[in-house]
């Protein structure tokens, strides 16, 4: 068995999602200890429970350790089966956390999977639904995976009650080398249970913030209606991207600008991918036939816990250069 050190590196939930996502992968039976222990609430959460709920009906796995606060999982799957699934994680737990742990086995299984999730879908410390839509899933389809994600409603914190509807098709992922590309900048200023006066705040405060840079944005706004009531931004552009959500007296001209600075602060890089798809895409080139390599804005804690993770199940799979910023994952033969 498998045996993988929950606290490595920065000890957080990515550890539990990679190693469940690619034990899912390659039938490894796995034994994940010492779980999230860098964190202030150690062992699982809501959130970490429902990704390996519903690992364990896509693999078909047994599953030891699956309660709230456990900090060791044993995880055996037996077959990929793919199918309907639907997930309600209960809190305003991230639904793209979620994907982070059952999308890349579902690209493999036996015929096509959907995935009804509920939950939240712009949190903190999680990428935001738009985020997933538009960075992540375009780095993803162009190794081959073919995902399709639509919003039905957003989610906040606390309430949640966000939901995301995705279909994945088995796919055969080939590695590419990723080069920087020029697209123009869009964003989408979205709020739910407020006036639209706040999204449209957001929006013009990110745009001014550009605009001051010789940078021009098309920036949507969404308004809606829901169980859950709050506000958010997201900026894009190409295989980089940055986002702000809004909190209670916080202004919307601060959220709208804190987005545009984190865009920029990775747009201006001379990175092809910013620093959060960086981590993301490994996992999904560590499967992918021939290799894949891309530059990263900078090199993260996250990163080198992902390819430790992947390391254990895949010997030498991926290497990161720390100097020149550049990751480099030898896919599958």
């Amino acid at each position: 068995m498998l045996k993988i050190d929950g606290s490595f590196g920065e000890g957080g939930g990515q550890i539990l999602r990679t190693a469940i996502a690619l034990s899912c992968l390659t039938g490894k039976a796995t034994e994940i200890y010492n779980i999230r222990a860098n964190r202030p609430n150690p062992g699982l959460a809501a959130q970490h429970l429902k990704g390996i709920e519903v690992a364990k009906l896509v693999s078909d796995a047994e599953v030891e350790g699956l309660k709230i606060g456990s900090k060791r999982v044993v995880f055996k799957p037996r077959r990929l089966k793919g199918g309907n699934f639907k997930v309600d994680i209960g809190t305003a737990g991230s639904v793209t956390l979620i994907l982070q742990t059952i999308l890349l086995p579902s690209l493999f299984a036996e015929k096509e999977s959907t995935f009804e999730i509920i939950g939240g879908t712009d949190v903190s410390w999680s990428p935001p639904v738009d985020y997933f839509r538009f960075v992540t899933l375009k780095a993803l389809k162009e190794l081959g995976a073919k995902v399709d994600l639509r919003l039905i409603k957003r989610g906040y914190y606390p309430k949640g009650g966000g939901k995301i509807f995705v279909k994945v098709e088995p796919s055969k992922l080939k590695g590419k080398e990723f080069e920087p590309i020029k697209e123009s900048i869009k964003g989408l200023s979205h709020c739910q249970n407020l006036p639209r006066s706040v999204a449209e705040r957001q929006a013009e405060a990110a745009k001014k913030f550009l605009e001051n840079k010789k940078l021009n944005a098309e920036i949507e706004v969404e308004v809606s209606e829901g169980l859950s009531t709050g506000s958010g931004i997201t900026v894009w552009s190409s295989y980089k991207g940055g986002s702000s959500l809004g909190e209670k007296g916080k202004r919307a001209e601060t959220v709208g600008e804190e987005a545009a600075k984190n865009f920029l602060e990775e747009y201006l890089s001379d990175s092809v991918f910013d620093s959060y798809l960086a981590d993301q895409v490994m996992t999904f080139a560590a499967v992918a036939s021939g290799s894949t390599s891309y530059t990263t804005s900078k090199v993260t804690l996250h990163q080198i816990s992902n390819a430790f993770v992947i390391n254990k199940f895949f010997e030498n799979a991926v290497e990161i250069d720390e100097k020149r910023k550049l990751i480099v994952v030898k896919g599958l033969a």
